[in-house]
């Protein structure tokens, strides 16, 4: 079928490249043949990379959903923990530079599958210390193993065990300390997750970018949404598949779980953590294996070819003539690069806006960052719930919430045509709202469990003297009791105690978690109406935790929400008050800025502010403090909901100060024509033009762990 010219020239100029030396003469079936190669090449990759996104997003939440698994396997303080964590942003901060300058002139695809590579590496080196370890050892009473023999967790004298078993016990016990003292295997989590930072690096520029430079340019901001999209529901998936491991004991398949007395309650309990880590690292392997299939460059689009490169030229990049494009890079010199450095650096952190702003979100993210990271933590400890509830109440809830935020705050920016001052104004209004119903958690929380010596004294009054101390009384005077054990009971009368021995009992029956304390003389003196016998495990909760509980996450949920509507018009707000030569230069300062001042940091002193709360930190075999047996409820809330509290005021403030200044920069006119697409407050030019560029932009800057930071 014959078509006109002019239809013809269209049809081609969309989807075939026509070369500067060829003839525009083609028959029908090259140009078909070359259109499809295009659309299919890019397809391709697309499909390809978001799997990439999928798999690093369910990588880096199932971190996440195993920060307490972690600390207690390893024995390890929360402030520890944050390390490992942040090592994440130290590995991508190491290569970020190098990877973004030099990974333009290389095979980006091949790039991206080597990074996929170095990222499964790293997560199976994560899951490496559980094969080397041994087995967990959690503190218990060693039941028998005929329980119709009754032992006595209250040793009255030590002639009641033989010498030579309490000798065989302590040559074992040091035999353990001298291998755990050559190792401290947390070395390899750190080591693995700051692989998996160096693996992920190329995956975000160089797949955008390539998208970018290969796909029709009206597509282009529909195929990085889809990879986005995509990116979101791998943390969905990253918490679910953290709570299936945490149901299971983190020695499975290795042991005899009827053996096991502790259940998925207990503080000492450890999932199989190490598990969903090699799930994580097969997908990580599986998603870069078509990239290394992919060409290094794909038929660009006749529209890409004719127009200019782009609506932002950068004042680092030299003007050439056409015939020397190919090669500018190469004739580019280093000292003119340089020489419009430092002059664009006091341009930009001269801009008032973008610097309060960038304030404003490096002390947010430290908010969040922080508050995210210890999620599971605090809900485990406040509320009393197993870590596999935890995991699937965020992942089925939270991050659903927070995508529907991002989306809807994109949505209300399009449908209502909102300029620069009201993109500052929606930002400002979703932080102070998300914060304010953050400040209602307050009242939201459990009291302390009833703990004999730590948090009520053993004659039940609330206590008020220094905890190691307390845990001796009169009625375990005569047991020969350690105070740095943890084997907690459960007394008839409600009341945990740390251990059968501080309790004061005298028999056991049963093995297993079906052992029964009898004749517990601390049971009877507490509370003289109760029998005098316990079981293993802490006593539940108060009546009040799971309703609270519930309201805690409808507020959780809400917060998110409300948290997330403020993201998209907070991009905007930053890239419409930057000169279009500066932005790209502005957004890598920008994420530079929030990884080394927000990433890193956050989960440290958060996990170290955490640490001064808690009340009784476990033993580890050769001495020394290990991970915490039990918080204090109410200044764990405090602490927690303080601190996060604290930085967003502060986030908020500056961002009033944005506003301020945009309004002072700005006129009634200009607000006028901004919200009818003319002229924003910052000077930019049509509102159509920033659309389009800053969408892509917007796409192409976001934080690979975003969707799990609330």
């Amino acid at each position: 079928m014959e078509i006109s010219s002019k239809e013809h020239t269209h049809f081609f100029s969309n989807n075939t490249v026509v070369p500067v030396d060829r003839s525009s003469f083609k028959s029908e079936s090259s140009a078909s043949k070359e259109r499809q190669s295009c659309c299919g090449g890019i397809k391709i990759f697309l499909g390809a990379l978001s799997f990439v996104y999928f798999a690093k997003a369910l990588s880096g939440s199932y971190l996440k959903s195993t920060i307490t698994q972690i600390e207690r396997r390893f024995d390890i303080p929360s402030s520890l923990v944050g390390v490992i964590d942040g090592s994440f942003e130290i590995g991508n901060l190491l290569i970020i530079i190098l990877v973004s300058y030099f990974g333009a002139k290389l095979h980006r695809p091949r790039i991206i599958g080597a990074g996929c590579l170095i990222m499964s590496a790293g997560t199976f080196l994560i899951a490496v210390p559980q094969f080397f370890m041994g087995r967990y050892r959690y503190e218990s009473f060693p039941s028998t193993v005929n329980s119709t023999v009754s032992l006595s967790p209250c040793l009255q004298d030590k002639s009641q065990t033989p010498l030579s078993a309490l000798e065989k016990s302590q040559a074992k016990i040091n035999a353990g300390c001298e291998k755990e003292a050559g190792s401290s295997m947390w070395i390899y989590v750190l080591l693995g997750n700051l692989l998996r930072g160096i693996g992920e690096t190329p995956i975000q520029p160089l797949g955008i970018t390539y998208i970018d430079d290969y796909a029709v340019e009206e597509n282009s901001a529909l195929y990085i949404g889809c990879v986005q999209t995509v990116a979101i529901i791998g943390p969905i998936f990253g918490f679910l598949l953290g709570s299936l491991c945490a149901k299971l004991y983190v020695d499975i398949g290795f042991v005899d779980l009827d053996s096991v007395t502790i259940s998925p309650k207990d503080v000492q309990w450890v999932g199989a953590w190490w598990l969903g880590y090699l799930i994580a690292g097969v997908i990580s392997l599986l998603a870069g294996i078509p990239f290394w299939f992919l060409p290094k460059h794909l038929p660009k689009p006749e529209s890409r070819k004719d127009s200019s490169t782009s609506s932002e030229h950068s004042k680092f990049i030299i003007e050439e003539s056409k015939d020397q494009r190919a090669s500018y890079w190469q004739q580019a010199k280093l000292a003119e690069m340089a020489k419009d450095f430092l002059p664009s650096l006091k341009n930009l952190f001269g801009n008032p806006v973008y610097i309060l702003y960038l304030c404003a979100s490096i002390i947010q993210f430290n908010s969040l960052i922080g508050m995210v990271t210890y999620k599971p933590k605090y809900i485990e400890q406040q509320y009393g719930q197993t870590s596999s509830k935890t995991n699937f109440v965020i992942g089925l809830i939270n991050i659903p919430a927070v995508a529907f935020g991002i989306f809807s705050g994109g949505l209300i920016m399009k449908k209502f045509g909102i300029g620069v001052l009201g993109a500052a104004k929606l930002s400002l209004g979703s932080s102070f709202f998300g914060y304010l119903l953050l400040l209602s958690l307050f009242a939201m929380g459990c009291e302390n469990s009833d703990v004999a010596g730590l948090t009520v004294s053993y004659h039940g009054t609330k206590m008020m003297t220094d905890y190691e101390e307390a845990l001796f009384s009169e009625c375990n005077s005569g047991c020969w009791c350690s105070k740095n054990d943890w084997d907690p009971i459960c007394g008839e009368n409600g009341v945990t105690y740390v251990s059968a021995c501080l309790a004061g009992c005298q028999a056991s029956n049963g093995t297993g978690k079906n052992t029964v304390f009898f004749n517990c003389s601390c049971v009877g003196t507490f509370d003289s109406s109760q029998s005098s016998s316990a079981v293993v495990g802490p006593c539940q909760k108060g009546n009040e935790c799971p309703k609270m509980f519930l309201y805690f996450l409808v507020i959780s949920v809400i917060t998110s929400y409300t948290l997330s509507v403020g993201g998209t018009p907070g991009y905007i707000l930053l890239l419409r008050c930057i000169k279009p030569h500066l932005k790209s230069f502005a957004l890598g300062i920008y994420t530079l800025a929030i990884r080394v001042l927000a990433g890193i940091p956050a989960p440290v002193y958060f996990g170290v502010a955490i640490d001064t709360t808690c009340l009784k930190w476990g033993s580890k075999r050769c001495g020394g403090r290990g991970a915490c047996r039990l918080y204090d409820s109410s200044a764990l809330r405090y602490v927690y909901l303080g601190l996060t509290l604290v930085l967003g005021t502060v986030s908020i403030f500056f961002s009033v100060a944005v506003l301020w200044v945009l309004r002072k920069r700005s006129s009634p006119q200009d607000e006028t024509l901004s919200a009818n697409g003319e002229r924003g407050a910052c000077g930019t030019k049509s509102r159509k033009d920033n659309f389009v560029n800053t969408d892509q932009l917007i796409q192409s800057t976001y934080w690979p762990e975003k969707e799990t930071r609330l």
